[in-house]
């Protein structure tokens, strides 16, 4: 497992960020299926959902998917204030309930991990080093983390590898 430690200017936009691109260009390269749900102006996945565009919420939108990635970004708002502009943006109705983070975390990591082959990528972005994790079958690959200085968060970047299906999970 490598870690390692950045420092550049935040920016909204996550990937567009210097040292974050570098990081998802490396672990992408020759993966042809990517699974965006949190898209906004980013190109890297090729199966792409923008709330603001499509109208879906995430959660919504990864219920349709049918399909077998190679690797799946996860780079949703971070914090209930983030949660509550992205979705007045789209013009979709959010309550508390809505921007309840750890919630929407967790059912995108569940919709996300079945579509994602054994030996995929699963890169997750945020102000936490969870992932997706052990039980979900998963193992570290690398974290990056990406200080901004001043009171700005860190972003945090995991990359893992799928390890297990979840049929062998349920086994176990």
């Amino acid at each position: 497992m490598r870690m390692s430690r950045e420092w550049a200017m935040p920016n909204k936009w996550t990937f567009q960020v210097p040292p974050i691109e570098a990081f998802v260009r490396r672990w992408l390269c020759g993966r042809d299926v990517i699974i965006d749900p949190f898209a906004g102006t980013s190109t890297f996945g090729t199966i792409r959902n923008d709330m603001a565009d499509s109208g879906f919420d995430s959660v919504a939108w990864l219920r349709t998917l049918d399909i077998q990635a190679d690797a799946v970004l996860l780079d949703p708002p971070y914090s209930p204030r983030q949660m509550s502009e992205a979705y007045k943006l789209a013009g979709l109705p959010i309550g508390m309930a809505g921007t309840q983070n750890a919630r929407l975390y967790k059912a995108c990591k569940d919709l996300l991990s079945p579509l994602l082959r054994p030996g995929g990528i699963a890169l997750s972005f945020g102000w936490n080093s969870q992932g997706f994790g052990l039980d979900r079958g998963f193992a570290l690959r690398e974290i990056l983390l990406v200080a901004h200085g001043g009171a700005h968060n860190d972003t945090i970047c995991v990359a893992e590898e799928k390890i297990a299906t979840q049929a062998r999970l349920e086994a176990s």
